[in-house]
C-alpha cells in the first residue's frame, strides 16, 4: 500500500509564510510525498499577509461561492489556487473576507489572540472538506498540521461521517509546539455541537485550552505524528491509555524521514 491518496491540512506552508518548523515540513511532505507516487492535495488558510500577486493566487470560481454558517451567521467561502514552481505541487487556500484578510495570522499587532480564532478554524475546517467534496476527490489519508487544522478529524468523524467521499479515510494529526496560552472562545463547544458533533468527549472543551483540544481531537484520529521531541505528557499518555498509534519525532536533517512518515501512513492504512 505504498501509493495513496493524501489530502494535507496545514496551518501554515512556506513561502507563502514565513520558515518554520510547521510551513518547511509541509512544503516537504507535500512535495516528497508526490515524488514518491503518491496523489496530494494541500490547504491551507489564505491569510491576510499573503501576498496574492507575488505568489500568483487566482480564485477558483467552480469552487467558490458557497456559503458556511458558522454560529447562524453566513460566511462566503471562497477558494484560491497556487503553485510552488520548483516542488511542482499545487496549494489550495481557503479564503473569507470576515475570517482571513486582516494582516496576520492568529494573533494582532501586539500579539493578542483573536477572539475569533475559534470561528476561523471551524470555517477553515468546513471549508476544505467542502472543497474536497466538490473536487469528488476520495483521500485515503487526511494529515492535520497545526491546531488550528484541529477541527477536521473531529468534522470527519461527526458532521461528515456518512459522505461517501470520507468513508475510508484515515486520519493522522502532527502535534507541534505550538500551544495557545489562555483558552478559546467559551462558546466554542456550544458552536461544534451545533455543526453536528456529538456529545462524545465534548466534556473536554468545557474549558478550551490548548491541551483539552488536543486530547478532545485525539479521540477522532488514526495515528499522531510528535513534531517535538519533547510533546505534552498527557497528549502521550492519552495516547497509550487510547492505544493509538503514534510516531515520535524525526530528525528532519536527512529526507530518509520521510520515509518513516510513508511507513506510518501505511501502518495506519493496514491497521496494524
Amino acid at each position: 500500500m505504498s501509493h495513496c491518496k493524501i489530502l494535507y491540512v496545514c496551518q501554515e506552508i512556506t513561502p507563502y509564510l514565513p520558515e518554520s518548523d510547521m510551513s518547511v515540513l509541509c512544503r516537504a511532505l507535500s512535495q516528497g510525498m508526490q515524488e514518491r507516487g503518491n496523489e496530494i492535495r494541500t490547504f491551507m488558510p489564505r491569510y491576510g499577509l499573503i501576498n496574492e500577486r507575488r505568489n500568483q493566487l487566482h480564485e477558483v470560481i467552480r469552487l467558490s461561492g458557497m456559503n458556511l454558517i458558522i454560529d447562524n451567521n453566513d460566511h462566503q467561502l471562497i477558494i484560491k489556487v497556487a503553485s510552488i514552481p520548483s516542488a511542482r505541487v499545487q496549494i489550495y487556500f481557503i479564503d473569507n473576507e470576515d475570517y482571513f484578510h486582516r494582516k496576520a495570522m492568529i494573533r494582532d499587532e501586539d500579539g493578542a489572540f483573536f477572539a475569533d480564532n475559534d470561528e476561523r478554524a471551524i470555517f477553515f475546517a468546513r471549508g476544505v472538506l467542502e472543497t474536497v467534496k466538490k473536487l469528488r476527490w476520495s483521500p485515503d489519508i487526511v494529515h492535520c498540521h497545526g491546531w488550528f487544522s484541529a477541527i477536521v478529524p473531529v468534522y470527519l468523524r461527526n458532521a461528515f461521517a456518512d459522505d461517501p467521499v470520507f468513508k475510508h479515510t484515515k486520519i493522522v494529526l502532527s502535534v507541534y509546539d505550538d500551544a495557545f496560552e489562555g483558552e478559546l472562545d467559551p462558546g466554542f463547544k456550544s458552536k461544534i455541537q451545533g455543526e453536528g458533533v456529538g456529545r462524545k468527549y465534548l466534556s473536554h472543551l468545557d474549558k478550551p485550552t490548548y491541551e483539552n483540544l488536543m486530547k478532545f481531537v485525539i479521540n477522532y484520529t488514526d495515528g499522531v505524528i510528535f513534531e517535538t521531541p519533547e510533546p505534552p505528557e498527557a497528549i502521550r499518555d492519552l495516547l497509550v491509555e487510547k492505544k493509538k498509534r503514534f510516531l515520535e519525532y524525526q530528525d528532519k536533517s536527512t529526507p530518509e524521514y520521510l520515509d518513516q512518515y510513508q511507513a506510518f501512513y501505511n501502518k495506519v492504512l493496514a491497521n496494524e
